[in-house]
């Protein structure tokens, strides 16, 4: 797959494979340049304005210079749009993992993850940092689709609800137990609905992820180079 473009949950050889993740959702800002429209009383036709200048001029005196367009800069947040794809050769294979986050600037976290594509992708400011195969929900218990903020952490959990499973680095995303955790991620095996990945890919994670940072999870979706993924 050519690394420029991906699917939004997914790393750059995401065959296999918004995040998200990234749902992965960007903002525009941009500056307000509308004028105020003249009163009624203050508007002066056209031909009335022809008129007043060849009289001015007749009589010497100076007629109003043309007026300036007054250029009004526009403000973009570029901060969500994708400025790297890691260089990742090949699909992402079950249990393979990738991080690079060398010489990125600081930015605001964002992840996406795929379910067609079944990797999360991890973008720092619009930089994709971090791509893992992971393993996802059944019909029974199906991961959700929508974009999510982190609710809590929790360094050392175990699964109440199942038999104490290990769920280590786990991100809460909805209230009734979805995470992204460390798991044994392998062809084969599913979750109840959580997004599992290797245990130190999720420690990755985790040590820079914080309460609120987006999760967007899609199906099928693909983004590339320049587009923005929220």
């Amino acid at each position: 797959m050519e690394p420029m473009v991906k699917w939004i949950g997914g790393a750059t050889a995401a065959l296999v494979l918004l995040l998200g993740g990234t749902t992965l959702a960007s903002g525009l800002v941009t500056g307000d340049n509308s004028q105020d429209a003249p009163a009624l009383e203050e508007a002066i036709p056209a031909e009335e304005t022809v008129q007043a200048d060849e009289i001015a001029q007749k009589q010497g005196i100076a007629t109003t210079a043309e007026p300036t367009v007054q250029q009004v800069a526009q403000d973009t947040d570029d901060t969500f749009v994708i400025k790297r794809i890691l260089p990742i050769s090949g699909p992402i294979k079950y249990g393979e993992w990738h991080w690079d986050d060398e010489g990125v600037p600081d930015g605001p976290l964002v992840m996406t993850v795929d379910l067609d594509a079944r990797v999360l992708s991890v973008f720092r400011g619009g930089y994709e940092i971090g791509a893992s195969a992971v393993l996802l929900g059944t019909d029974e218990h199906p991961t959700p689709l929508g974009t999510f903020p982190i609710r809590y952490k929790m360094r050392h959990n175990v699964s109440e609800k199942y038999n104490n499973a290990p769920m280590p680095y786990s991100m809460f995303l909805t209230t009734d137990g979805v995470a992204i955790h460390g798991s044994q991620v392998e062809n084969g095996y599913a979750s109840h609905g959580c997004i599992g990945t290797p245990d130190d890919f999720a420690a990755k994670v985790f040590a820079i992820a914080k309460k609120g940072d987006k999760v967007i999870i899609t199906r099928g979706k693909r983004i590339g180079m320049g587009d923005s993924i929220i």
